[in-house]
């Protein structure tokens, strides 16, 4: 999945989840901290918290000519809706990365999957379970460097409230750690 030219991601979950600001961060990071081409659209519910929510983000080294996702090459799924909602649009062979806190049905798909308890984590590190977002994108970047750790780190520190910035960082390095010693399912 590494060393692509254009990558489709789409963030998926529930309002209140921070999928939204995922979505902002993860292309700010590649359109103003890697020099990539970058472009986010997103969809929620009526309800502020606990209806649907999406965030898609194209990026590419190259000139972007059509914003839509359709078929995400990376589906990060957040809840047991977004991944039965949205785990057959994802690309043949593509990356699902599953909150395993939440998603307890995984869906028979010839992606490769990866499970992983984040909202758990989140609480468990921070006692905070907000910032299973920024976890959640730490591991997606770490497994497929689709922007630089780096670059990620500066747009989190950028679009984070200061008072909550420790946490964030915190949040997302560990995600930076769990990405590579997970295993696929």
């Amino acid at each position: 999945m590494k060393d692509k030219q254009t990558y489709e991601i789409r963030l998926s979950g529930t309002g209140g989840q921070g999928l939204i600001f995922s979505g902002i961060t993860l292309g700010e990071a590649a359109a103003i901290f890697d020099g990539k081409n970058a472009v986010q659209t997103q969809s929620y519910g009526p309800e502020a918290r606990g209806g649907a929510s999406r965030s898609d983000v194209i990026i590419s080294r190259e000139e972007i000519d059509y914003f839509l996702v359709h078929q995400p090459d990376i589906l990060l799924a957040m809840s047991q809706e977004a991944c039965d909602r949205y785990f057959r649009d994802a690309q043949k062979g593509g990356l699902m990365i599953l909150d395993s806190t939440w998603v307890k049905k995984v869906p028979s798909t010839t992606c490769q999957i990866y499970s992983l308890p984040l909202t758990r984590a989140a609480l468990d590190l921070t006692g905070k379970a907000i910032v299973a977002n920024v976890l959640g994108l730490g591991v997606l970047v770490s497994l497929t460097g689709v922007v630089s750790q780096g670059a990620l780190e500066k747009a989190v520190s950028k679009n984070v409230a200061p008072q909550n910035l420790d946490i964030n960082l915190k949040a997302l390095r560990e995600g930076f750690r769990l990405g590579p010693a997970a295993k696929p399912l």
